[in-house]
């Protein structure tokens, strides 16, 4: 997952409204959104390499999605999957704050998670280590801190505010906010260690490149009678392929 944009108790409706794009390498294999063999309680995507995760939700109506923390002087060797991190949490037991608390953030090379339920949410991100209760309100994390002021982040929280605003969350709306393709000014983007081509590529909500971009696009909420609905649109090189809708209580 390289942008995570969403409303946390923020409104009277919805507990949680998430609108997420995944960007990963093409070639890399990866199952569609589904409710897994192994753990029939887990609902999410799934990669093929490492059999972990990047975002899902279960049936009880703990949540969790992960981005990569972008710094190329960090990046390591011998790491393990991040994905993992988001599978033991969804398939465990332990409380949200507990189960980031007891995470070993030099295991993996840099990231950012939220975990939760519809009552509680928490962030940790593995290069300052430090657990934060989420507090209600609009946020975003891209490939940095949460709330960092990128702007496919700012972007994202004003279109999640303008879907927020209609009489019900316009879904389709936040889907075509997900599709937004338009590079940011040069003087916007920031500075990863990438270079300023690479990070001109990458600053769109929707990345198209020749190898790399965005693969599957979420919308994914929690209403006040933890209702879930979880939505996910799948993309081969930029082109639209099928959508996976799945509604369920939570509880």
């Amino acid at each position: 997952m390289c942008l995570i944009n969403f409303q946390f108790h923020n409104d009277p409706r919805y507990k949680l409204v998430l609108a997420a794009n995944r960007d990963e390498f093409y070639g890399r294999p990866t199952a569609p959104a589904h409710f897994w063999e192994d753990s029939p309680d887990l609902l999410a995507g799934r990669d093929l390499k490492e059999m972990g995760t990047w975002m899902g939700v279960t049936r009880n109506g703990r949540f969790a999605a992960l981005t990569n923390f972008r710094d190329p002087d960090r990046e390591t060797s011998g790491k393990r999957s991040r994905g993992e991190i988001v599978q033991n949490y969804l398939t465990g037991n332990e409380s949200s704050e507990a189960f980031l608390q007891n995470l070993d953030p030099s295991a993996y090379n840099g990231f950012n998670i939220l975990a939760g339920t519809p009552d509680a949410l928490f962030y940790l991100n593995n290069v300052e280590g430090n657990v934060q209760a989420v507090s209600p309100g609009v946020h975003g994390v891209s490939n940095h801190f949460l709330d960092t002021p990128w702007p496919k982040v700012q972007k994202g929280k004003a279109g999640l505010r303008a879907a927020l605003e209609e009489d019900d969350v316009n879904i389709e709306k936040l889907f075509q906010l997900l599709q937004d393709a338009e590079a940011a000014e040069d003087v916007s983007l920031p500075d990863t260690g990438v270079g300023i081509e690479l990070e001109r590529k990458l600053s769109p909500l929707f990345i198209r490149m020749p190898d790399y971009g965005t693969r599957a696009s979420t919308v994914l909420t929690i209403d006040r009678h933890n209702q879930v609905t979880f939505i996910e649109r799948i993309y081969e090189e930029g082109i639209f392929q099928t959508e996976n809708r799945f509604t369920f209580s939570a509880g």
